[in-house]
């Protein structure tokens, strides 16, 4: 099991595939999992790193609270392990906000794509979401916050899955509320100008978790930020609408490789 030490934090990580590499930065609580469609995706032109946060699966669990200067340490300790000298982050609410202000100081990353992200800590209201990995009936009940009524209706054995995976990977409720206090504060508003780095922000229109409105302030913010609405679907989009998610991803890394030739 491949792992790297920060700080004495073990963080547990995964690579496949070959190519420049695409780092995932999970959403608050939940495993490794969660990037399972895009993985399988992006796998093989690009080398694919998933990590468990600290606090959540194969990752050490230290007393929290966490703050984003220490995930955003976290993260550049994978980009060091696995030797990314310029690396593609993808990174979904709470790991969208660490993948931006990884990308603020961090030399090691060449583009963003980020998924339910606000500018600002305020934006996002992700408790909806935590329930307890020892609570099946829990972490259903709690998906109706992240995915549209319709994706629930239409893919009920997506949805077993998904529980099955949270019940195996997902943060305890103290680690989620650690993970979660990184938030606590964050604004990167007055900040934004400095992340040049092309970026792409793809939201749900029905996200109720962080409001579309945020995410395309976001874009505006950004000197280089593209807003994408996924119009219908709800917080956690690259599992709801993974198909155009990762078309959207590998049409946006590919124009990037071109324009780097």
């Amino acid at each position: 099991m491949p792992t790297v030490s920060n700080g004495g934090v073990s963080l547990y990580y995964h690579r496949e595939g070959d190519g420049p590499p695409v780092v995932f930065v999970s959403e608050v609580g939940l495993g490794g999992w969660s990037w399972g469609w895009q993985h399988a995706a992006l796998t093989g032109p690009y080398e694919t790193v998933v990590w468990d946060l600290r606090g959540t699966g194969r990752s050490d669990a230290p007393p929290g609270p966490y703050s984003m200067e220490t995930l955003v340490a976290d993260l550049e300790t994978i980009l060091g392990a696995v030797d990314a000298r310029k690396a593609h982050l993808v990174g979904a609410g709470l790991g969208g906000a660490v993948a931006l202000a990884a990308a603020r100081e961090s030399t090691r990353v060449a583009t963003l794509s980020v998924l339910g992200t606000a500018a600002r800590g305020s934006a996002f209201d992700l408790e909806p979401l935590l329930a307890s990995p020892d609570d099946p009936a829990a972490l259903r009940d709690s998906l109706e916050a992240g995915l549209s009524a319709d994706f629930r209706a239409d893919q009920p054995d997506v949805v077993d899955g998904i529980v099955d995976w949270r019940a195996d990977g997902d943060a305890t409720s103290e680690e989620w509320e650690a993970q979660l206090a990184a938030l606590e504060g964050f604004d990167a508003r007055d900040w934004l100008v400095e992340v040049t780095q092309p970026t792409r922000i793809l939201h749900g229109t029905a996200d109720d978790l962080v409001p579309a409105e945020d995410g395309r302030e976001l874009a505006t913010g950004l000197p280089r930020g593209e807003f994408v609405p996924l119009e219908d679907a709800g917080h956690l989009v690259g599992i709801e609408r993974s198909r155009t998610v990762n078309d959207r991803l590998l049409g946006f890394l590919e124009d990037r490789s071109d324009a780097d030739r």
